[in-house]
């Protein structure tokens, strides 16, 4: 690749990064608005819970669609366009006047933005060469994962002060912005234009899909990546919570600290090249397995809510650690079919976060936050583990 190519596919990369902040902070936005939102509406956790789960539900749901059609149409126009859609539910969701049309809004920005990070790791997966693409990959998770920091601290922040109206204003302007900056980029960079598909792409949706369900080891990724989204973000979403009622912090306060997962997932990107030579591929999944049991731990018994602090960044630096290889294994599932297959992944990813707010809400309400910690404290480690060994024996690693 040319000096030029190479600085036009980094200017790709960035935008993408770009956008990819803007769903991350859609993502996440809401966390810690969880008892504004039960105030304003006079709603119960379970009932509040679903502005999450509902865009969670309809994000994952719709990746079998965007995906095919990225394989088809293109994949960066297609970003794009999904990128700019997304501003409607966020106008939407500014202008509710009830739970349930904020869920509704919610559900709708779903909808749109499901055609965002996958596409854009799809389309890396396209234009990297597998040996970059990790630490590729990391970079442009750099945007998503300073998105999970501002939707956190901002979701908080506007809850305290404007009002979280406000928050959905933020983001409405986010969506436009960064939509027409990829738009734009996709019709001047030659590098992000459609090419002619290859063999595999040109079949139905069903068909697609089934081409990757077909392949066990593209199962196996599918049904980690959902456990470990059930149970990092089912959990995750109640920490802001937890700390406003248990420790009387502020919802800004509270998103502050959680936004620490985010600085946790940064630090990641920095050191994912000498992480990855120093521990293998499974060595990195286990030890974020590791560093996500002991972030639970630390939130589970800390007596005051400092604790939070190394417990929320530890939790982000391990779940990077895990999610980001299993990220890369996932552009490489199907690569005759690498947009539903990361769409399909997405899909896998969202649906357990879906499912684990509404679990999460039910244990959180029912046997309190220490029980909710301790369930993850204990599983994740397990998932971990499980991956990694599995890992080993499909690439030939002995342990790191």
């Amino acid at each position: 690749m040319s000096p030029a190519q190479s600085r036009q596919q980094q200017r790709a990369i960035t935008l993408l990064s770009l956008a990819a902040f803007s769903s991350a902070v859609s993502a996440r936005l809401c966390d810690p608005m969880l008892p504004e939102l039960a105030r304003h509406f006079v709603a119960t956790p379970e009932a509040t819970a679903q502005v999450i789960s509902g865009f969670a539900v309809a994000y994952g749901l719709l990746q079998v669609f965007f995906g095919p059609l990225g394989d088809r149409l293109g994949k960066y126009r297609l970003i794009g366009l999904t990128t700019l859609a997304s501003t409607l539910g966020s106008v939407a969701a500014l202008l509710a006047t009830s739970l349930e049309a904020l869920v509704l809004a919610r559900v709708l920005i779903g909808v749109t933005a499901a055609g965002i990070i996958p596409l854009a790791m799809a389309w890396i997966g396209d234009s990297v060469p597998y040996a970059e693409r990790q630490a590729t990959l990391a970079r442009f998770l750099s945007g998503q994962i300073l998105g999970v920091v501002g939707g956190q601290f901002f979701g908080g922040l506007f809850a305290d002060t404007l009002g979280w109206r406000w928050a959905f204003a933020f983001l409405s302007l986010l969506y436009l912005i960064s939509g027409s900056l990829v738009l734009l980029e996709g019709r001047r960079n030659p590098l992000t234009r459609p090419t002619a598909p290859p063999p595999g792409r040109g079949s139905g949706v069903l068909q697609q899909g089934r081409q990757v369900l077909a392949v066990p080891w593209a199962r196996l990724i599918l049904a980690t990546v959902f456990l470990e989204g059930l149970l990092v973000f089912g959990t995750l979403a109640f920490v802001p919570t937890y700390l406003h009622q248990q420790f009387g912090l502020s919802l800004a306060q509270a998103g502050a600290i959680l936004g620490l997962f985010g600085l946790g997932g940064l630090s990641y990107t920095f050191l994912a090249k000498r992480l990855l030579k120093q521990l293998g591929e499974s060595g990195l999944a286990q030890g974020g397995g590791v560093l996500l049991a002991l972030a639970w731990a630390l939130l589970a018994w800390g007596p005051a809510w400092g604790w939070a602090l190394p417990a929320c960044y530890v939790a982000g630096l391990g779940y990077y650690m895990l999610h980001n290889t299993l990220q890369t294994h996932a552009t490489q599932m199907v690569p005759a079919v690498r947009g539903t297959a990361v769409s399909l992944f997405a899909s896998a990813f969202f649906l357990g976060q879906a499912l684990g707010a509404l679990l999460a809400a039910r244990l959180y309400a029912g046997a309190g936050a220490f029980s909710l910690f301790i369930c993850a404290m204990l599983a994740l480690p397990l998932l971990a583990v499980a991956f990694s060994a599995r890992l080993q024996r499909k690439a030939g690693e002995t342990p790191a």
